[in-house]
């Protein structure tokens, strides 16, 4: 009996091994699926949206719009902050090519640096989508922004007629190489050279940082305080730069800030600040999505989306 048994068992089991071999070794098990792209699944959408950083109001807001619609329109959305810094978001980036998103919103940290990165994905046939700064040396699906320099145009118009058409200001800027900072910068120190009467007494960076804008507004009152009017390419710098101002104890400084932030909103209630340039992050990212999806779904859609501007002052 033991003989005719093994005989039977052998079989059997060449038989099991002729089955498994039949698999191959580049068939992935069963188990990898549970690793594929979430927009493979069941034809979801997955959009990756990649933030130049969190640690500022305006892009939280932006994030939250992008969250809203994406809620609404059932579209899975992953956002990675790239923390102000250009080669963490390539690196944040490529991880969500490899993930093998739908598309990408991208709101850059340096309009030049992330050239490489949305080339590659472009290459790799995922569309991308510009938000609030633009890129540059490579190609987007579409670009969806305020109209960056008519804000800079529209801050220097209020500024100009709040001082009576003379005097000295400050422009500080935002992160030397974002479009933001060239955009704003061109349509203000334009139109303050068209205006005349008034001269911007120096520029300088401060990154679109609080902290920084307070710091270097300290500086420039060291050197000189002959100032009436300061416009910062956005709310936190202006914000910083007010309490420099108030330190020193100059008083009837006009600040003009960008964005409209809730403390920027706050600040002109309260007076310490003239004016901010209104824009709407939350429907920047409600346009991204809605763009993005559109994109998914195969319909057109224009290269530039503008977002409508306002000034808010008292």
């Amino acid at each position: 009996m033991k003989k005719m048994i093994s005989p039977l068992f052998a079989a059997l089991l060449v038989v099991g091994i002729a089955a498994c071999s039949k698999q191959g070794p580049d068939t992935a098990p069963a188990a990898a699926a549970s690793d594929a792209a979430p927009a493979a699944a069941g034809g979801a959408v997955t959009v990756g949206l990649s933030i130049s950083t969190l640690n500022n109001p305006f892009f939280v807001s932006l994030r939250k719009g992008a969250e809203d619609e994406s809620k609404k329109d059932g579209v899975t959305l992953i956002t990675v902050d790239a923390q102000n810094d250009p080669a963490k978001q390539q690196a944040s980036v490529e991880d969500l090519i490899q993930k093998k998103v739908s598309v990408i919103l991208i709101n850059p940290t340096d309009s030049s640096a992330v050239a490489n990165v949305v080339k590659e994905a472009t290459d790799k046939g995922i569309k991308v989508i510009s938000l609030d700064r633009s890129v540059n040396g490579a190609e987007v699906s579409s670009h969806i922004a305020s109209d960056n320099q008519a804000g800079g145009k529209m801050a220097a118009d209020f500024l100009v007629e709040k001082l009576g058409g003379k005097g000295n200001v400050v422009e500080l800027q935002g992160i030397p190489g974002s479009s933001a900072a060239n955009e704003r910068g061109a349509g203000f120190d334009t139109e303050v050279a068209a205006k005349g009467g008034v001269k911007i007494a120096t520029k300088q960076p401060a990154d679109f940082d609080r902290a920084k804008g307070l710091s270097v507004m300290e500086n420039i009152i060291q050197s000189n305080k002959d100032i009436q009017g300061v416009f910062a390419q956005n709310d936190e710098m202006a914000l910083g730069a007010v309490k420099a101002l108030q330190a020193a104890g100059l008083k009837n400084v006009a600040v003009v800030g960008f964005d409209a932030t809730d403390d920027a909103i706050a600040a002109v209630k309260a007076g310490t600040m003239a004016a901010t340039v209104q824009q709407q992050p939350e429907l920047i990212g409600q346009y991204g999505v809605q763009t993005a999806k559109k994109l998914v779904d195969g319909q057109a859609v224009d290269k530039f989306i503008p977002v409508p501007l306002n000034l808010y002052k008292q």
